[in-house]
């Protein structure tokens, strides 16, 4: 349940499609880029959408 609480909680960035034929690189790729910039971000699964998204852990933009 923690697992599910704190990804509730994440900024999703940029979405990349599972299926794509370079699999997860683009959004490792695109994470990376963002952590050179100083945003620790970083790449999940999200199985019911089939995609890999690229998070923020923790952001509020109430």
């Amino acid at each position: 349940m923690l697992e599910v609480s704190a990804a509730m909680s994440a900024k999703v960035l940029e979405r990349f499609p599972a299926g794509a034929p370079r699999g997860s690189w683009p959004a490792e790729e695109y994470a990376a880029a963002r952590r050179a910039q100083g945003e620790p971000a970083k790449v999940i699964m999200d199985l019911k959408s089939d995609a890999f998204l690229v998070v923020v852990q923790g952001c509020d933009d109430d």
